[in-house]
């Protein structure tokens, strides 16, 4: 890192909240740059990435907009939508209840293809450098921040920003900074709290997820909804989301199975494994013949134990940000978290990019990075936690398996109208007056 810069800043984390952060940097040529990834080589885990067309507007203003479109073959729409299908599904005679319609569409990229594009739209000046995982860091009132790795390396930053993700280790020493301020001036409550928000905890739930050869459903079901229709199957304690990827050739498939009773607890087992559909068949087992078609063609899923973070009472500490899910990994039930992580990256990028920011400056501007982005992105993670009741009929004293007729289907509107107001934010709201506010901070 070169000391002639206005500012030197290190992002941990070389994901999709990371490396969008870097890009958005690169506008700033007095800015150096190095992400620090603690994998051997970039590379996403998980198969897909939605974005509503909120968080397109800011792929849009760093230009990446082409480059990624070139990676599928969906393309923007304004206006209406139709998007999911829903159905009650946990019975013996399925029941269509509900369409969604989104103004604009939501764009679903393979996280590998994303991360790819990022990587290429990095300059020559940003540096990367893998298998290098923080252990911790050290701040003092002054002078740069000393960052210590896994392997025994060090180096120095004047900010450092925490992109990596849901067992984030910067956020481990932030949160020990603060626990320690707390106790010093003997805030028993806070410290107990900051201490509870340091490990991800479960949220109740968990997904499999498996990919469904075209072929293989036709030759089970040939007129499958799903060939045509994107579809959530809901029902008690739990939903299905089934829709095509790869030109058709393949359904993208998710089952949902929710203990919401259990929700913050201490998952015992590991958080991702293989699995055999045994471990969720028997909680789909009495739902309509559609689901168990789906349900017959998966192979080998995959376990993901939906782990989030408690919400934070600041994303920062002096000149220490968190972003993306080491700040707030959510559940994915309004398909989320990438956007949020991207418009954090795009407000920090801002923020640190602006004239009116220097090394003496910093904390101040992560102040406003704190006061514009935490109240939304906690925000979207309490409606995509309220989404994931709704669609697993978690709705207090309601019963639907004791309803039928009219009152049942008027009893499924509601909820449909509910859980799209809870919703539209992510396709009625633009983040343009959220980046105006932090600049009127800034400057006034």
């Amino acid at each position: 890192m070169g000391y002639n810069a206005r500012l030197r800043v290190a992002i941990c984390g070389g994901g999709i909240g990371g490396l969008t952060t870097a890009v958005a940097l690169s506008r700033y040529p007095d800015i150096d740059v190095d992400v620090y990834e603690g994998a051997e080589k970039f590379g996403e885990v998980g198969a897909g990435i939605g974005l509503f067309p909120r968080p397109w507007g800011i792929i849009k203003k760093l230009g990446l907009e082409q480059d990624l479109l070139k990676t599928t073959d969906m393309r923007p729409q304004e206006g209406p939508v139709t998007s999911f299908r829903y159905r009650i599904s946990d019975r013996r005679e399925g029941l269509d209840f509900y369409t969604l319609v989104t103004n604009g569409n939501l764009l679903v990229f393979h996280r590998a293809d994303f991360q790819k594009v990022l990587l290429r739209r990095l300059p020559k000046s940003c540096k990367t450098h893998c298998s290098k995982r923080l252990r911790s860091y050290t701040q003092r009132r002054s002078g740069p921040i000393e960052l210590l790795f896994e392997d025994g390396s060090t180096t120095t930053c004047d900010v450092l920003i925490g992109a990596d993700g849901l067992k984030s280790a910067v956020r481990r020493s932030l949160l020990g900074e603060k626990a320690q301020a707390a106790q010093s001036e003997r805030r028993v409550a806070e410290v107990a709290a900051i201490n509870a928000a340091v490990d991800p905890v479960w949220s109740g739930t968990n997904a499999y997820r498996a990919l469904i050869p075209a072929e293989r459903l036709r030759a089970r079901a040939p007129n499958h909804r799903v060939f045509t229709q994107p579809s959530q199957y809901l029902g008690k304690n739990g939903y299905i989301v089934a829709y095509p990827i790869s030109h058709g050739k393949m359904i993208n498939f998710v089952a949902f199975s929710s203990q919401h009773n259990l929700e913050n607890t201490t998952f015992g087992g590991p958080w991702v494994s293989p699995t055999n559909k045994s471990e969720f068949e028997s909680i789909f087992n009495h739902w309509e013949p559609e689901v168990q078609a789906l349900i017959d063609c998966v192979e080998t899923p995959l376990r993901w134990a939906v782990h989030t973070v408690r919400p934070l009472g600041s994303f920062v500490s002096s000149r220490v940000a968190l972003l993306g899910d080491a700040a707030h990994a959510m559940t994915p039930h309004q398909g989320s978290g990438a956007g949020q992580a991207i418009e954090d990256a795009y407000v920090l990028a801002t923020v640190l990019g602006h004239t009116t920011t220097t090394r003496e400056s910093l904390g101040r501007a992560l102040k406003i990075y704190d006061k514009i982005r935490r109240p939304m992105a906690l925000e979207v993670v309490e409606r995509s936690r309220l989404n994931g009741q709704y669609f697993s009929l978690y709705t207090g004293s309601q019963d639907f398996s004791q309803l039928a007729g009219r009152v049942l289907a008027n009893e499924l509107q509601a909820l449909g109208d509910t859980f799209t107001r809870n919703w539209e934010w992510a396709w009625t709201t633009s983040p343009e007056a959220m980046i105006r506010e932090a600049l009127r901070m800034l400057e006034s």
